[in-house]
C-alpha cells in the first residue's frame, strides 16, 4: 500500500517536470509564435540600387531606373537625419565618390594664358627712298634678310636728279657772281639725301651721274619688302620694313572673364613649344586697352631680350600667372568639381559618418574666386569638414529621387522615380528662354554658309562622344570654338542679329573654359547646353541642306533628361557611350 501511494507521487512529479521541460524547449503561447513569426519576417532581406538607394525590393533583379543589378541593403542603413542620403561604401566606390577635407588657401589664384612670340613693334622701321625715280638696281631681294645701316639698297635713275646735277654744274660755274643760286641748287641735292661727297665730284668732274644709291638708314631684318626691280617710286615711298630683333615681344591672351585678376607689373612664367624643357619668365609691360570684339580678348605684353635670336616671331608660348586674391587671413577652398550651381546658388554635399552608417546631407554654400580647380569658399563651411569631391551629381540624383533637399528641390519632395521618355522637361529660367529662343526666323544664304562649319564640328563632337573618345571629343570642341569665334556677325540682318547675338553670347559661356577640360565628364556637361542652343538655332535659322533629329536622353544630366541634335534618326546616345548607346528616343524632326 505505501509503495504504491510513494509510486504514485514519483510518476506525477516526473510527469510534471516533463510538462514543464517539453513547454520549454518545443512550446510557447500562441502571442509567442505570432512575436517570432514577426521577429523572422522582419530579418527578410531586401535589395537597393547602389546607383539610386531609394529602390527597396524584397528579392535580387534590376533597378527600374538605370537596368542595374540590385545588390543586398546593409543592416543599419537606415537614415539618420530625414534631409540626409544614405548610401553604402560599395554603392560609393560604383558611383565613384571620393571625398575632401575641407581646408585652408594661400588665396593665389593660377592663371593659364596662350600667346605667342612677336615683333617688337618700337623697333620697326620703314625704309623711304628720298629719290623719286626708277628702282635700277636693288640690293634686298627677300624677307628676312639682314641689312646693315649705311648699306645700299638699291640704285634709281631720277630725271629730275639729273636735272638737278646740270644747274649744279652751272650755278658752280657762276659761283663768285651768284653765290646764293649755288648753294640752293647745292641744298636741293642734299634734300635728296646727296651726300657732300658726291656733290664735290660732279663738280669736279663736271660730269651728271645716270644712278643714285639709297643708303639703308638702320641695321635689321627685313619683314615686309614693297618694292621690285624696274618699280617708279615716289619721294619718301617705302621701300621695305625693317625690324631689329634684339629684342621681342611675347603677346600673351586675356580672356575677358580673367581680365581683374592680370595687371601690369604681374610675373608670368611661360615655355615655348620650340625649347621644351626649358622655362622662362618675364613682367608685364603693358595690356591692351580695348578688347577685341570677335573674340573678346584682350593682349598681354612681356618685352624679353633676343640674344642670339632665338626667339623666332610667331613662335608659341603658354603662360602660367599667380595672383593674390584675397587677403593675408586664412581662407578656406574647395575643388571645383565639389560645387554644383544653378546662377542663384552653390550647394556641396556634406558627409557624416556613424556606426550608424554613411550619409551626405546638402548645404549651401557662397562662393568667391575660381583659383585654378578651387574655388574659395566665403560662408558655408569650416576647416575640418568632409564634403564629396567627386561623383556629386551622382549623390544629388540619389537625393533628388529620394525625395530629399536637392539642388533643383532645397525642400525635397518626391519626384517621378519612372524611366520616362515622355515630354516632361525641366523649369528654364526667362534669361535662358530668351537665350534659346527658337522662333522662325529668315537669314542670307552668305549666313547659313557661315553656319556649316559650326555644325560640322558639333556632329563630329557628338560623335566622338558616343564612342567615349576623350582626346577626339576635345579636339572636336576646340574647333568647334574656333569656327564659332570665325563667324562675322555682320552677315545676320535685322531680326536674326539680335538672336544669333544671344545665340553667341550662349555658346561663348559654354566654349569659355574649353581648353582645361581634363575628362570626358566634363565634356559631356559641356555638350548638353552647348546642344540646347544648336537645336534652338536649327529650329530658327534653318540652316542645314538635310533634315536633323533632336533625341533625348531622360537619364542624361543627373536623371533631368538633355537633348542632342543628330544627322541620323538612329538614337546613339552621347550622354552614357558604350554603357547606355541606345538609351533615349527622336522627339523631333527638323526638315
Amino acid at each position: 500500500m505505501n509503495i504504491d501511494k510513494k509510486t504514485k507521487i514519483l510518476l506525477a512529479v516526473t510527469l510534471l517536470v516533463g510538462l514543464l521541460l517539453g513547454a520549454l524547449l518545443f512550446g510557447g503561447s500562441s502571442e509567442e509564435k505570432d512575436e517570432n513569426k514577426t521577429d523572422a519576417s522582419s530579418k527578410t532581406e531586401t535589395w537597393t540600387c547602389s546607383m539610386h538607394p531609394q529602390i527597396r525590393q524584397p528579392e535580387p533583379g534590376d533597378c527600374p531606373i538605370c537596368g542595374m543589378d540590385l545588390i543586398p541593403l546593409e543592416a543599419g542603413n537606415e537614415d539618420i537625419d530625414p534631409d540626409a542620403i544614405s548610401m553604402s561604401e560599395s554603392a560609393m566606390i560604383i558611383a565613384g565618390i571620393s571625398t575632401y577635407k575641407v581646408g585652408n588657401t594661400d588665396g593665389v589664384k593660377e592663371i593659364s594664358l596662350n600667346g605667342k612670340v612677336e615683333v617688337n613693334e618700337r623697333t620697326v622701321y620703314s625704309q623711304s627712298s628720298h629719290i623719286p625715280g626708277r628702282i635700277e638696281k636693288i640690293q634686298v631681294s627677300f624677307v628676312g634678310e639682314y641689312v646693315k645701316k649705311g648699306q645700299v639698297v638699291a640704285y634709281v635713275y631720277s630725271p629730275e636728279l639729273a636735272s638737278a646735277q646740270q644747274e649744279l654744274i652751272e650755278a658752280y660755274s657762276v659761283k663768285e657772281i651768284q653765290p646764293q643760286l649755288f648753294e640752293s641748287v647745292k641744298m636741293k641735292l642734299k634734300n635728296w639725301k646727296v651726300s657732300d661727297a658726291t656733290i664735290n665730284s660732279i663738280i669736279s668732274s663736271g660730269k651728271t651721274q645716270d644712278r643714285f644709291p639709297i643708303y639703308a638708314d638702320v641695321s635689321g631684318y627685313i619683314i615686309k619688302k614693297n618694292v621690285e626691280l624696274g618699280d617708279y617710286l615716289q619721294k619718301g615711298q617705302t621701300l621695305y620694313d625693317v625690324a631689329d630683333l634684339s629684342t621681342v615681344w611675347v603677346l600673351f591672351e586675356i580672356y575677358e572673364s580673367d581680365m581683374s585678376w592680370v595687371k601690369k607689373g604681374n610675373k608670368i612664367n611661360y615655355t615655348v613649344a620650340s625649347f621644351p624643357g626649358e622655362t622662362f619668365s618675364g613682367t608685364i609691360a603693358f595690356i591692351d586697352p580695348f578688347i577685341n570684339p570677335m573674340t573678346r580678348i584682350a593682349k598681354a605684353r612681356v618685352e624679353v631680350a633676343n640674344s642670339g635670336l632665338k626667339f623666332k616671331p610667331e613662335m608659341f608660348a603658354t603662360g602660367t600667372l599667380k595672383t593674390k586674391v584675397v587677403g593675408n587671413k586664412a581662407t578656406l577652398s574647395v575643388p571645383k568639381s565639389a560645387v554644383m550651381w544653378t546662377g542663384k546658388r552653390s550647394i556641396v554635399y556634406i558627409k557624416n559618418e556613424t556606426d550608424k552608417g554613411i550619409t551626405f546631407k546638402l548645404r549651401e554654400v557662397t562662393l568667391g574666386p575660381l583659383l585654378g580647380n578651387d574655388y574659395i569658399i566665403e560662408e558655408g563651411l569650416k576647416v575640418g569638414e568632409e564634403i564629396v569631391a567627386n561623383g556629386t551629381f551622382n549623390v544629388d540624383a540619389a537625393a533628388q529621387l529620394a525625395g530629399k533637399p536637392s539642388m533643383m528641390n532645397l525642400e525635397g519632395g518626391k519626384v517621378n522615380t519612372g524611366h520616362n521618355h515622355g515630354d516632361s522637361s525641366m523649369p528654364m529660367n526667362e534669361d535662358k528662354k530668351a537665350a534659346l529662343k527658337a522662333d522662325k526666323t529668315t537669314i542670307s544664304a552668305e549666313a547659313k554658309k557661315s553656319l556649316q562649319p559650326l555644325y560640322k564640328d558639333y556632329f563630329e563632337f557628338k560623335d566622338a562622344l558616343t564612342k567615349d573618345d576623350f582626346n577626339s571629343a576635345k579636339k572636336a570642341l576646340l574647333a568647334f570654338e574656333k569656327s564659332f569665334n570665325k563667324i562675322n556677325m555682320s552677315v545676320f540682318k535685322g531680326e536674326s542679329h539680335k538672336v544669333w547675338m544671344n545665340y553667341q553670347t550662349e555658346l561663348k559661356k559654354q566654349t569659355l573654359h574649353a581648353t582645361h577640360i581634363k575628362n570626358i565628364k566634363e565634356l559631356r556637361m559641356t555638350f548638353e547646353p552647348i546642344s540646347n542652343v544648336m537645336i534652338a538655332m536649327t529650329k530658327a535659322f534653318n540652316p542645314l541642306t538635310e533634315s536633323a533629329y533632336v533625341q533625348f536622353c531622360p537619364m542624361a544630366n543627373s536623371d533631368k533628361g538633355a537633348n542632342w541634335l543628330s544627322k541620323e534618326n538612329k538614337v546613339v546616345n552621347p550622354y552614357f557611350g558604350a554603357s547606355m548607346i541606345k538609351c533615349g528616343e527622336v522627339k523631333e524632326t527638323i526638315k
